[in-house]
């Protein structure tokens, strides 16, 4: 059975293969391989293969066709080439393509994606990162040092025998046995789903665009909804505990953890400072980058949302920086190097022409509190600034833009909503007490 094309040519039919009826429908030239583009479906049902012929025949008069057979790998790869992007978050994108969508869809036609097998996908993402069916393995590590079992044998010197070496017990003859542990589920959270959502979607928008698909599924997709945030800031006692061992530990330290507590900047934007962002006089900050760490190497980048902010300094902080200031000139000129305000606030180099590995900053901050019993990270700090703030009666507009949150307040509303209540509950207190309630006689 075959159809034809206004002008008599052919549009598509259905050959017998064996016991199965392929359809073919000729659907123009493939505008990424400039090969002619088929579409093709198989069935045993002969009746069901003339529906699917009358199915993509319309298809292809009605051009809701995917005119191209690339696959999801394909776009991805032709989207990520292309894509205007910072380059941190440019290997963002490239380690949610390598880890979790090609070795699920990489091999699916773009055109044949459905927002079935990206949801199911995401399903499978939330039980288990490696996607496994829950049936206890031993995980084959690929990327590892080693696969599932290496053994290296003990043998003697010289050439093996002819019929082979004899069985032997490893463990007494002391031969090097390397195993896996068993598999253990790992699932990822609603967030980095999301992020994965993103990449996906995005590649298939610059599909539609690019005219190789009609619509996007990822559009109708559901995502995991994201849990709300659940700040955990260090106590009031627990935050002095912390300052003060970071000053023990050296002044440079205890300068960048003050700095942390009093403003509540970010990592990357605290190692970003230089000299000449902040004017000890008076008595303001400015944030104008990040700094960050990519492939290995650190790069200084716009600021979180693209915008500078200054900070007001109250004057005990400005003591301190001015201290730390009067300890790098005096460091810089005892090397012979005049001190210079394009010098970074925090460096473990001399003259401070390099900041501090962010990797490093975290991890010595996370060594510190272990020591001191207390289960916090760095960012917690900038938390403990926010909810202090808050607690205070601080309105919240003046603390997101300490913060740095976009929207005037609406970020720092939906993080911080219980200390937001607690504050709001103090105000009504305060308005209680402004006026004596009059004696009511019945």
């Amino acid at each position: 059975m075959a159809r034809a094309t206004a002008a008599g040519r052919p549009r598509g039919h259905i050959r017998k293969r064996g016991r199965s009826f392929q359809v073919l429908v000729y659907a123009g030239i493939d505008p990424v391989t400039g090969k002619p583009h088929r579409l093709s479906a198989s069935t045993t049902d002969e009746k069901e293969a003339e529906r699917i012929l009358r199915r993509f025949i319309h298809e292809v008069e009605q051009q809701t066709h995917a005119r191209t057979k690339v696959t999801l790998g394909d776009a991805l790869d032709a989207w990520l080439r292309v894509h205007e992007v910072e380059e941190n978050t440019l290997v963002g994108y490239e380690t949610n393509t390598r880890r979790y969508i090609k070795p699920a869809l990489g091999d699916v036609s773009v055109g044949k994606i459905t927002a079935q097998m990206l949801e199911e996908l995401y399903a499978q993402l939330r039980r288990c990162r490696v996607r496994c069916d829950g049936r206890p393995f031993i995980e084959h590590r690929v990327d590892g040092e080693h696969e599932c079992r290496i053994v290296r044998h003990r043998r003697g010197p010289g050439r093996p025998p002819a019929a082979g070496y004899p069985p032997h017990d490893c463990e007494a003859e002391g031969c090097d046995v390397v195993e896996c542990a068993p598999h253990v589920c790992r699932p990822l959270s609603s967030a980095m789903i999301r992020q994965i959502h993103f990449t996906v979607s995005a590649a298939l928008s610059a599909a539609v665009r690019w005219e190789w698909i009609k619509t996007n599924p990822a559009d109708v997709a559901r995502t995991p909804k994201l849990p709300a945030p659940q700040p955990d800031p260090p106590s009031s006692e627990e935050a002095a505990r912390i300052v003060a061992a970071a000053w023990e530990q050296d002044d440079d330290w205890g300068t960048l953890v003050w700095l942390t507590m009093v403003t509540g900047m970010r990592r990357a934007e605290l190692l970003a400072l230089r000299w000449n962002d902040v004017d000890l006089a008076a008595g303001v900050l400015e944030i104008r980058r990040n700094y960050v760490w990519v492939r290995g190497r650190g790069v200084e980048k716009d600021t979180k949302t693209h915008r500078m902010r200054r900070i007001a300094l109250d004057p005990e902080t400005v003591d301190v920086l001015r201290v730390h200031r009067g300890r790098h000139d005096d460091a810089a000129r005892a090397v012979g190097v005049e001190p210079t305000d394009e010098a970074f606030l925090f460096s473990n180099e001399v003259l401070h022409d390099r900041p501090c590995s962010p990797h490093g900053v975290s991890h010595r901050y996370s060594a510190m509190c272990a020591k001191l019993g207390i289960d916090s990270h760095l960012h917690a700090m900038r938390h403990y600034s926010a909810t202090e703030l808050l607690a205070a009666g601080v309105d919240l507009r003046t603390v997101a833009g300490r913060l740095g949150h976009a929207g005037g307040g609406t970020t720092t509303l939906r993080v911080y909503a219980a200390w937001v209540s607690a504050s709001d509950r103090r105000a009504a207190e305060i308005l209680g007490n402004r006026v004596q309630r009059p004696d009511r006689h019945t």
